[in-house]
């Protein structure tokens, strides 16, 4: 349907007069007439009666006229959201429970004039396809996995090194320790159903696991963080890792423990990523937020060498920190 068309109807309508609706639309009074004409043998309907005082509505006109208001207001609704600074801005944050979420709940206490549209997308290839076609605006990854270069278009900056904390249940032979050692956690099963080949937690853990020589099993389906929190306290020979900033509630009776894991401490590298010519105001001010917010532990830190690399920005390193 020709918006035009519509828009011009509206204001013929609204003037009763074709002069001055052509003055509202800074077109010519033929133009006008030329529009009206075209619809009307669209349509196959008269919508206006030429009177010596201008123009009146056919009883057509009169019941399409609340139609065209309404398709008018639908355009420019459709227009506000895309249009940058007047819609939400879009984020992936992979889970509801995580770090990237837990950023995002502060920075809308500290900017709750700026609306967000929050999802969760899986896998990295996603993230960067919906970034690049404008579905999203950012996305929080671990980014520069071995064979998952980001395009030349996306930029990325870090954000956030999260420990890893070892969860066991009551019965674990760990359990009653106040912090424990990469070293003393080779032989000890680590399950994590959680992990898919390909991804970028995929190759984070993998890395971790040869370099450290740990067990870390992905078998089994993965029901979700309450089964395998129900799982985890049930089993004494088995253990998993949970970020330290991940919220995480279960019942007081499963009797879990979350303990530090040192020597040095792995750490999950969430950094943001965006296209370069992404105009949308808000996304200045999510990442100066960011750059405000502690983005290290202290102490002796572990992460992948590809981690610390394809930064935009300063907060990178070497593997270990």
């Amino acid at each position: 349907m020709d918006l035009e068309a519509v828009r011009t109807f509206v204001a013929v309508a609204d003037t009763g007069q074709f002069q001055e609706a052509a003055a509202e639309l800074s077109i010519t009074q033929q133009a006008v007439s030329r529009r009206i004409s075209v619809w009307e043998k669209d349509l196959g309907v008269r919508l206006f009666t030429r009177t010596p005082r201008g123009a009146e509505l056919t009883i057509d006109g009169q019941a399409l006229l609340p139609h065209a208001r309404e398709l008018l207001r639908v355009a420019e609704r459709a227009v506000a959201s895309v249009r940058a600074g007047r819609r939400p801005l879009r984020v992936d944050v992979i889970a509801s429970r995580s770090a990237q979420s837990g950023l995002m709940r502060g920075f809308h206490r500290a900017h709750p004039e700026i609306e967000l549209d929050v999802l969760m997308l899986f896998e990295i290839e996603a993230a960067v396809a919906a970034i690049r076609s404008g579905a999203i605006d950012v996305s929080f990854r671990a980014v520069a996995a071995p064979g998952q270069p980001l395009p030349e278009d996306i930029a990325s900056v870090p954000v956030l090194d999260e420990p890893l904390q070892l969860l066991v249940g009551p019965a674990h032979a760990l359990a009653g320790a106040k912090s424990v050692t990469l070293a003393q956690l080779v032989g000890h099963r680590i399950w994590m159903p959680g992990i898919v080949p390909g991804t970028e937690w995929g190759a984070y853990y993998d890395a971790l696991v040869a370099e450290f020589g740990l067990s870390v099993e992905a078998t089994g389906p993965n029901f979700g963080s309450d089964a395998l929190l129900d799982t985890i306290a049930d089993t004494p020979a088995l253990a998993t890792f949970m970020g330290e900033h991940s919220r995480l509630i279960w019942p007081a009776g499963h009797g879990l423990r979350r303990i530090p894991v040192t020597d040095p401490t792995p750490v999950y590298p969430h950094s943001l990523i965006w296209r370069r010519d992404n105009p949308h105001p808000a996304l200045a001010a999510l990442r100066e937020y960011l750059d405000a917010q502690p983005s290290r532990p202290g102490g002796d830190t572990w992460k992948p060498a590809w981690a610390a690399q394809g930064s935009d920005r300063r907060r990178t390193g070497g593997a270990r920190a």
